[in-house]
């Protein structure tokens, strides 16, 4: 901004310069008297004296005159000397008008310039205002963690690298205007990019759950929605049906979002499944929207870390079908390593003719376990459709939560001819067949392994 001015002013200055040095000449001259010293020769005829030498001249006054009429030709004026001219009257030139030089072009240089600067700090006046004001930004919320002893560049810093604000000096400069350096709570935020500088240092400086208990929750792999709102409420976090709406209902804006089904039709939970496992920290009385909106980041934040979006290209598969397929896979697998094998089970039955159905129990035990008593009025159609023994295919929606090992499972598939799986859940052990004879003579395995180890025990 100085290096502009100063610029502005040193043009201003030459322009000044100029303009003294093109200062106009006087347009007239009064042009000198030329002197001589010869005295003045008044050449009047009446008063000429007769030179000295006259009686050399002839005497022509006795002759005819008549060719000589004054009237016609005046009489030549007589000279005292006749033989030196007279002073010679040279007339005097005019001296030319210096040109005085056009100062359009420097006038209309300094006015493009001028113009040029006004319209470059406007733009980026606009922009700093609207970065400032949080004009024009999304409404994804990010989760902004301030530790203790943190600086403001620091924090300008995290906001820039999240997508919150686009300057971080700017940033800097609003909170030392605010005298707000040294007042910076500790706590995890979710923050918004359109929320104003203000805003944003509103809620940074005085944090509503620095007097608050830290509650850490744990979701389990393969949990439901359901078991998530009962412990919500459990814990004094939220209302379990006002967390149960908020999470099938609400939208924020995140990248995974964007590949979510429009068409909900034939599904119950519509976002079961979307439910990340992991821990996290929430307070007393939260708002279910906060607490479904910290969830869906860090489900976004994990499907990220997964190049998730990259991997339904090559499988040809759409999110809501991994997320689908993974939520099957996570209650059907014993043990982490037996994974990859029962999604390569699922893809090769969904790419067979010979094999419409999954027939997967767990798709059985949600529909009529875990659905149907939540149902006033029992849909047989929409319990059939989730049950995979009846129904083709994947079921409409998803039936657990899935964790990042089911979800990898199904993405990076092991490359088998397995069209059948025998898992038991107590013995931790799967047993794998190419065909259904293989896998009733898996069944028997697996039935007398357990009783020895029961007539072990």
């Amino acid at each position: 901004m100085s290096n502009n001015d100063d610029l502005i002013n040193n043009i201003l200055s030459e322009l000044d310069s100029q303009k003294s040095s093109d200062a106009p000449e006087s347009d007239t001259e009064v042009p000198q008297e030329l002197t001589t010293d010869e005295p003045a020769v008044n050449n009047t005829p009446e008063e000429t004296e007769v030179p000295s030498h006259e009686e050399n001249i002839p005497d022509f006054s006795q002759q005819d005159n008549t060719l000589y009429d004054s009237q016609q030709y005046p009489e030549a004026p007589r000279y005292e000397q006749p033989f030196r001219e007279a002073p010679y009257n040279r007339p005097v030139k005019k001296k030319k008008k210096k040109k005085k030089r056009s100062r359009l072009p420097g006038v209309l240089i300094l006015t493009t310039f001028i113009f040029a600067v006004s319209i470059c700090l406007s733009m980026v006046i606009i922009a700093f205002g609207k970065d400032m004001l949080g004009i024009g930004k999304s409404d994804t919320a990010k989760t902004i963690t301030i530790s203790e002893g943190v600086t403001t560049e620091q924090i300008a810093q995290m906001l820039k690298d999240e997508g919150i604000i686009r300057s971080p000096k700017f940033f800097m400069l609003f909170s030392r205007f605010r005298k707000s350096d040294d007042l910076y709570i500790p706590g995890e935020y979710l923050i918004r990019p359109n929320m104003a500088y203000e805003t944003i240092i509103n809620k940074f400086t005085t944090n509503e759950s620095k007097d608050k208990e830290s509650i850490q929750i744990t979701f389990k792999e393969g949990c439901t929605i359901y078991d998530a709102a009962e412990i919500l409420e459990k814990e004094g976090i939220c209302n379990a049906d006002d967390f149960i709406f908020t999470f099938n209902s609400e939208t924020f804006g995140l990248e995974f979002e964007k590949y979510l089904p429009t068409d909900f039709t034939g599904r119950y939970m519509r976002k079961e499944g979307y439910l990340f496992p992991d821990t996290y920290f929430f307070y007393k009385e939260m708002e279910p929207v906060d607490v479904c909106q910290k969830i869906y980041i860090n489900f976004n934040k994990r499907m990220k870390e997964l190049d998730i979006y990259n991997k339904l290209n090559q499988l040809d598969a759409t999110l809501d079908e991994v997320i689908i397929l993974a939520s099957i896979v996570q209650k059907e697998a014993a043990n982490t390593e037996d994974m990859k094998k029962i999604a390569s089970v699922f893809w090769n039955r969904l790419a067979s003719p010979d094999f419409p159905k999954l027939e997967s129990d767990p798709t059985k035990n949600y529909a009529y376990d875990v659905l149907k008593p939540h149902m006033d009025v029992v849909n047989k159609t929409m319990l059939e459709s989730y049950d995979t023994y009846t129904g083709n295919g994947l079921p409409p929606g998803a039936i657990s939560n899935p964790g990042i090992d089911a979800i990898d499972a199904v993405i990076n598939p092991a490359q088998t001819d397995y069209y059948f799986f025998r898992a038991h859940l107590k013995l931790g052990k799967t047993l794998f067949a190419k065909t259904n004879e293989e896998h009733e003579n898996n069944k028997i395995i697996l039935d007398q392994e357990y009783a020895a180890l029961e007539g072990a025990q």
